[in-house]
C-alpha cells in the first residue's frame, strides 16, 4: 500500500468537499474523476428523482480472474449534519478530526478512502483478483435512500462488505434491527382553558395516557423503543386541541418489532377514543433485520483477510441500520466492517490514516483471487 501521507491527502481531499444527504452531486462528480483515474469507471444512475438527491449512485464492478466468485463492496457519499466547509485536522500520530465545528465525515469517508486506495492498488500492481462490485450511495443517512433505490439486477454479488461500522479494525457486524418511524396525532377541540374548560378536548392529556402505558426504553435484549419528539398546543390557557408525538422502534427481530408497532398504534387509539378525539397514525419501516451466518462464506472469507492483515477478527451485532441492510433484502450476503470511523455523527468524530491503511489491506485480502 502506498504511505500515509498519500492516502492521507486523498482522504483531505475527499472530507473537504460538501456532501450533505440528498446534496451529494459535488462528490459525485468528484469521486467519477478520481476513479476515473485509475481506469475505473463510475456508472452514475439515475435515482435522484426517487430519492429527492441532486445526484444517483455510483456503480462499477472491475472484472476478475475467469471462475472467481465476484464480491461487492458497499460505502455511502453523503455525510450527517452538520458538514458544510468541513476542514480536516492533521495530527501527529495519524488521527484526524475535524476542527469542533462539523462532523469530519470519517462517516463515510474513511470507506470511500479505502476502497479506492485497495482498487487502485489491485489495479497499479496488476494482481489477480475476484471480480469486484462497487457501490457508492446517496442518501445513506437517511434510511438508505440511495440503496434502496438501485437496481440490483446490476449486481453479480452474493457476498458483500459494507464499509460503515465503528470500532476496533477488524470487526463486523452481523446482524442489525428492523427500524421503524412512526407518528402519533391526537386531535381534540380547543376551548378557553379558565372559562370552559369542560367543553374542550385535550389532545395532550389524551396523548399522555397513551405514552404512560407504552413499553419504552430497553425492552429486551434485541428490541428498544422511544417517543423522541411531543408537541402540542397553542398557549398555556387554551384548552389543546392537537398534538403530535413521534418515535422510532428498533430490534434484531423483525417480528417482534411489528408487533410492539401494532401494540402502540392500538394503544395511541384507544386513548383517543376515550377522550373522544380524532386519532391519525402515520409508520415508516424503513429497514428490515438481517443475521448473516457466522459460518458462511462471507464471514469466513473476512476472518481470513483480517488474519492475513495480522489482525484478529471480531464480530458483533449492531443497532444502527446500514445499506448492508438492503443488500440482505436482494439476497446478498453480507458484513458491516470497520472503518476507522470514531464518535459519529458528532463534532468530535475522528479517523486514523494508519487504519484506513489497514482497512485497505483487509479489502485487498477479500479481493485477491481465489487459488
Amino acid at each position: 500500500m502506498r504511505e500515509n501521507e498519500k492516502i492521507a491527502e486523498v482522504f483531505g481531499k475527499l472530507v473537504s468537499i460538501d456532501s450533505p444527504s440528498l446534496k451529494e452531486r459535488e462528490m459525485a462528480d468528484y469521486l467519477k474523476k478520481l476513479f476515473g483515474e485509475i481506469g475505473v469507471e463510475l456508472e452514475e444512475d439515475q435515482t435522484g428523482e426517487a430519492t429527492g438527491s441532486n445526484a444517483g449512485n455510483l456503480f462499477a464492478r472491475l472484472e476478475g480472474e475467469a471462475g472467481s466468485e465476484p464480491l461487492l463492496l458497499g460505502v455511502h457519499m453523503d455525510t450527517v449534519e452538520p458538514s458544510r466547509n468541513k476542514k480536516a485536522v492533521f495530527h501527529p500520530d495519524g488521527t484526524v478530526t475535524s476542527n469542533g465545528t462539523t462532523v469530519l465525515g470519517a462517516d463515510d469517508l474513511a470507506g470511500v478512502t479505502a476502497i479506492y486506495e485497495a482498487v487502485r492498488y489491485l489495479k497499479e500492481k496488476n494482481i489477480p483478483h475476484r471480480t469486484v462490485e462497487i457501490l457508492i450511495t446517496t442518501g445513506e443517512e437517511l434510511y438508505c435512500k440511495g440503496a434502496n433505490a438501485f437496481d440490483y439486477s446490476k449486481v453479480r454479488s452474493k457476498e458483500a462488505y459494507a464499509l460503515d461500522l465503528s470500532g476496533k479494525i477488524g470487526a463486523a457486524a452481523y446482524a442489525a434491527p428492523t427500524l421503524i418511524s412512526f407518528s402519533a396525532s391526537v386531535k381534540g377541540k380547543a376551548a378557553h382553558a379558565g372559562f370552559y374548560p369542560e367543553k374542550g378536548i385535550n389532545s395532550i392529556q389524551a396523548a399522555a395516557k397513551a405514552i404512560a402505558r407504552l413499553p419504552q426504553g430497553r425492552i429486551d435484549e434485541n428490541t428498544t423503543a422511544n417517543i423522541g419528539v411531543f408537541a402540542g398546543g397553542t398557549g398555556t390557557n387554551i384548552v389543546p386541541e392537537a398534538c403530535t408525538a413521534k418515535g422510532e422502534i428498533r430490534s434484531l427481530n423483525h417480528e417482534i418489532a411489528m408487533k410492539l408497532l401494532k401494540e402502540y398504534h392500538e394503544i395511541f387509539q384507544e386513548e383517543a377514543e376515550k377522550a373522544r378525539a380524532v386519532f391519525e397514525w402515520e409508520e415508516k419501516l424503513n429497514i428490515i433485520a438481517y443475521e448473516t451466518d457466522l459460518g458462511g462464506k462471507a464471514a469466513e472469507n473476512y476472518r481470513k483477510a483480517v488474519e492475513k492483515t495480522g489482525l484478529e477478527p471480531e464480530f458483533e451485532k449492531t443497532f444502527g441500520g446500514s445499506d448492508n441492510n438492503v443488500f440482505a433484502q436482494h439476497g446478498i450476503e453480507g458484513l458491516v466492517i470497520a472503518t476507522s470511523m470514531n464518535q459519529v455523527h458528532s463534532c468530535s468524530e475522528y479517523c486514523s490514516i494508519p487504519e484506513i491503511r489497514q482497512v485497505s489491506e483487509i479489502l485487498v485480502n477479500l479481493c485477491t483471487a481465489e487459488k
